[in-house]
């Protein structure tokens, strides 16, 4: 069961234990410094004793401009705490690491940004070699390969995107315009760390802004990241200044508009929204003649349905960002035939939202004022419901809500799982009270409803018991 998840494959000559991949999320553990702290390492080397097959670190500055506690590979002084973090990890498992390398641009509080018309030729050589720079620290630091950010609202995106307004050699006018940025850096960086080193990228298959690019162009994106020797492609959309809110006093923050919602979608999005951009580019560029691992992203937590990706070969891995924040020993409960033991992500995006105020990005699920996640002690005595049916549902005004007994034990938090009208069963939200109530209901539908209560491992109890509710259809009168 799960051959394909736990089947390696092979970035560059390194083995990768299996397909799943942590992306690069920033953590906001690290100082104003930039500097690697024991807080990092704690964080990278849970997913590490998890199993995570591929653990991409979070955007690391390869220049100096300020923009709060992120992480830098902007010059050698940096290279020792990297060198502690990679050998934290390969001394905890098979895991493979590599750090993504970002240039951003210059954004003010006025509202104010940078845009990459501003550079000058100088600008955009010196951005070109910072990036060659980094990459050679990463292999002194005993990085396992490196991922270029060309995704979201940073330089090499911007100078992908079908807003680029350049009219020189990087003219945004044509794909290949806007394709010879990343050609550049790719260049230099292969130059400086050569054939033999995994260099990957990750970019967004769809801007979801207005006149922004979609899937017709990123297909092609693709296939020339391919042709100038990327060892792998990991997907993501939106995430873009264009559509982001303001808010005074505040500087610009790219997650908050609709390109943002589609870059991190959150519970009232459907599960695996992004999975036709991985399916579509991994075709294009296979059709090609090139065979490099497409990671797919976006709401992907169900082992069965990364399995069906994979076989299916929509995916070659299958990357799990806030999921695997919630639970880094994922990998892990699904080996040791442990599933229900995982705790689920229920895409509530406390965690962006932590990141969007440059605080610490921890998760909800997780126990009340904790760092990092739980360690996974499977011999964890499940909780215990001390009723028969802890369980009540009322529908009151279009709601339902539900109360419940506390169960008994070590307990970190309840799963509540519905159903409508007999179809499949979801978990719809997780609640660490005894209550809660459901908005998103239709009259004239049945709906199922259970809990399970699990500890801060995710060892569950016995489902509760279930409550139908077979909702009044509301009358209109003329």
């Amino acid at each position: 069961m799960y051959q394909h998840i736990f089947k390696p494959v092979y970035i560059n000559g390194i083995k990768i234990p299996n397909r799943i991949v942590v992306p690069a999320m920033v953590t906001r553990l690290s100082g104003e410094d930039g500097y690697v702290n024991q807080d990092i390492i704690n964080r990278y080397v849970k997913y590490a004793t998890g199993n995570v097959g591929l653990i991409i670190v979070e955007a690391m500055a390869i220049h100096q401009s300020k923009s709060g506690p992120l992480l830098r590979i902007s010059a050698d002084k940096f290279i020792d705490g990297h060198r502690e973090l990679t050998r934290a990890v390969h001394d905890s498992s098979d895991s493979k690491i590599m750090p993504q390398l970002i240039h951003f641009m210059k954004v003010a509080r006025s509202g104010w940004r940078q845009t990459i018309d501003m550079l000058s030729e100088q600008d955009i050589r010196t951005i070109i070699d910072d990036f060659g720079q980094a990459a050679v620290r990463a292999r002194e630091a005993g990085y396992d390969g490196i991922e270029l950010h060309s995704a979201h609202a940073y330089t090499l995106s911007s100078f992908l995107s079908a807003l680029n307004k350049r009219r020189d050699r990087y003219d945004g006018r044509t794909l290949e315009g806007r394709l010879r940025m990343f050609g550049d850096v790719m260049a230099v960086v292969r130059s400086k760390v050569g054939d033999d080193f995994p260099v990957g990228v990750r970019f967004v298959a769809d801007e979801m802004i207005k006149d922004g690019y979609t899937l017709a162009d990123s297909r092609l994106i693709a296939l020339r990241m391919a042709q100038l020797g990327v060892d792998y492609i990991s997907l993501s959309v939106g995430g873009k200044f264009e559509d982001a809110i303001k808010q005074d006093g505040l500087p610009p923050y790219p997650y908050t508009g609709y390109s943002g919602e589609r870059c991190m979608p959150g519970a009232n999005y459907p599960m695996m929204p992004h999975i036709h951009y991985a399916a579509a580019i991994k075709d294009m560029i296979n059709s090609k003649g090139y065979d490099i691992p497409v990671i797919s992203v976006g709401k992907i937590n169900n082992p069965d349905d990364a399995e069906q990706l994979l076989t299916t070969g929509k995916a070659d891995m299958i990357g799990m960002a806030r999921q695997l924040l919630a639970d880094p020993n994922w990998v892990k409960k699904v080996a040791a035939k442990r599933k229900d033991d995982i705790i689920h992500c229920v895409y509530c995006n406390v965690c962006k939202q932590l990141d969007e105020n440059f605080k610490k990005v921890t998760c909800f699920l997780w126990p009340r004022n904790q760092l990092q996640a739980p360690d996974y002690n499977p011999a964890e005595r499940p909780p215990v419901w001390d009723r028969d049916r802890p369980l009540t549902a009322r529908y009151i005004d279009g709601t339902v809500k539900l109360e419940w007994q506390k169960a008994r034990g070590d307990i970190s938090g309840y799963d509540i799982y519905r159903a409508e009208d007999g179809g499949e069963i979801n978990i719809i939200q997780a609640k660490k009270g005894g209550k809660y109530t459901d908005r998103s209901v239709l009259g004239g539908l049945k709906y199922h409803y259970y809990l399970r209560a699990y500890t801060k491992s995710g060892q569950a109890s016995a489902p509760s018991n279930v409550v139908e509710l077979d909702l009044p259809m509301e009358i209109f009168n003329a």
